[in-house]
């Protein structure tokens, strides 16, 4: 066991690959990254169990990159050399993206595989040679079919979030993707819970692996605050407003797309920058919405559950519950978008007089200790929550009009695969506060939510 203040080249990553790290400011690795990083370098299968925000990317991304650049064999047409499975369009492109600087660094090549976006591109990088594939099962299982991939070189094979993928219904396309993978490969798989049938695939396709479990979903975050917030009906809509004016950036989730989709209009007009991401949104208005919040041109994400699994922004500092969901897992996934890298991290949960005994009970079965106060709009804790000046910001006349009606989503190629594949096909922009820029003014007001929110709104569920 390697002791708590080991280095990257302690861990056995190769001259290159530290230089890369030290350039990119990561200078001590993560728990996760510590454990599993050695042993994965061996060959082993590995078996890591942690949360979302706890590192695991660089924990596969080290050994797979470092074992490539190793290895005798070369690239060739269709037939990739390494996979890499998760369940969304948006996770895809964030593990590539965080991959590519250590991959350039050794001489290989990557490319991503996800619907929503053109066949032909895709076709073309596996026709050119790939060291590394990184793909929605979905969509990747189209391209087997068709012969455009060939799974017979892959070395090593990564299962990022396996328990979403499982929750997401794609197990049936990965067992089929992973039949056609060698059975000597190496196999690493990453999931906070072993449940919805995830056991089944490290039983039938991981040998001998080791288990690493390093601050698993199922428990709390130390670094994270929780309250919930008893609000009335007339007064939800304007305490959230309230506290999403505030500093930082803020993720709102909300159950239905619908919802989503409302709430975001309700927002914009009551002057927070905000934009939407679920499932009737095309891949180009997910990637602009999921740009503008990163960069934060928009300050505010309202999202569904399942169009946020894929989203791993690292400065999120507050994440409101408006609508409560029905789970626990639920309830941590969502509030795992906080508190990453090491952070702290705030989570607020809305609810009604009608909600609260579902909530307390949703906050047990959580194993998390929140603090319930009875509050409505001007309430001072709502200061003490969320510090720092109300803006508001006047939206254009653009950002007010309504959007333009999204394509009824298709088969389940178009998102990230078949079953709740995460979006369909979509009109890219249907986001309202990405159809034009912000969608908001140069011009600013500062004031309580209450001023700005046309009175009391309707309900965004």
């Amino acid at each position: 066991m390697l002791p708590i203040d080991a280095s990257f080249a302690d861990l056995g990553l190769s001259p290159a690959i530290c230089k890369v790290l030290q350039n990119r400011g990561l200078e001590a690795p993560f728990p996760i990254q510590r454990v599993t990083i050695p042993d994965a370098l061996t060959g082993r299968d590995i078996l890591g169990r942690g949360r979302t925000g706890s590192g695991k990317t660089l924990a596969f991304v080290l050994p797979l990159v470092s074992r490539l650049a190793a290895s005798p064999t070369r690239r060739a047409p269709h037939r990739p050399r390494a996979l890499i499975l998760a369940p969304t369009r948006e996770l895809v492109t964030q593990i590539n993206e965080a991959m590519a600087p250590f991959a350039a660094a050794l001489g290989l090549k990557t490319a991503t595989v996800f619907g929503g976006v053109g066949h032909e591109p895709q076709v073309r990088a596996l026709r050119n040679g790939l060291d590394v594939l990184v793909a929605c099962p979905g969509r990747l299982c189209d391209h087997v079919q068709t012969g455009s991939a060939v799974l017979d070189a892959i070395e090593i094979t990564v299962l990022d979030e396996a328990d979403h993928m499982a929750d997401m219904g794609f197990l049936p396309d990965v067992k089929r993707l992973l039949d056609r993978t060698p059975n000597k490969g190496q196999r690493l798989l990453f999931s906070a819970t072993l449940d919805q049938g995830v056991d089944v695939l490290v039983r039938r396709y991981l040998d001998d692996a080791l288990t690493h479990s390093v601050d698993p979903a199922e428990s709390p975050v130390v670094e994270m605050e929780h309250h919930v917030l008893q609000v009335s009906a007339a007064d939800r809509l304007p305490v959230l407003f309230d506290l999403t004016a505030a500093p930082g950036k803020t993720m709102v989730f909300t159950r239905t797309k619908h919802g989503a989709k409302k709430l975001t209009k309700q927002l914009i007009a009551a002057g927070v920058p905000a934009v939407e991401m679920h499932g009737n949104l095309g891949q180009n208005a997910r990637q602009r919405n999921l740009e503008m919040f990163s960069t934060g041109k928009a300050k505010t994400l309202v999202a569904t559950d399942v169009a946020a699994r894929g989203i791993h922004v690292d400065d999120v500092s507050v994440v409101i519950h408006a609508d409560p969901p029905t789970e626990h897992k639920a309830y941590l996934h969502r509030s795992g978008r906080t508190a990453r890298a090491g952070n702290s991290g705030l989570v607020i949960t809305l609810a009604t007089d009608d909600q609260m005994r579902d909530v307390r009970d949703l906050t047990t079965r959580a194993r998390i200790q929140a603090t319930v106060s009875k509050v409505r709009l001007g309430d001072p804790l709502l200061q003490d929550l969320v510090p720092g000046d109300r803006v508001h910001v006047e939206p254009s006349p653009e950002a007010l009009a309504p959007a333009p009606q999204a394509q009824r989503p298709g088969s389940g190629r178009a998102g990230g695969g078949r079953p709740g594949g995460g979006g369909g096909s979509g009109r890219p922009g249907g986001s309202v506060g990405a159809r034009q820029g912000t969608g908001f003014r140069g011009g600013q007001r500062s004031g309580s939510a209450s001023r700005s929110g046309g009175g009391r709104p309707a309900s965004s569920r």
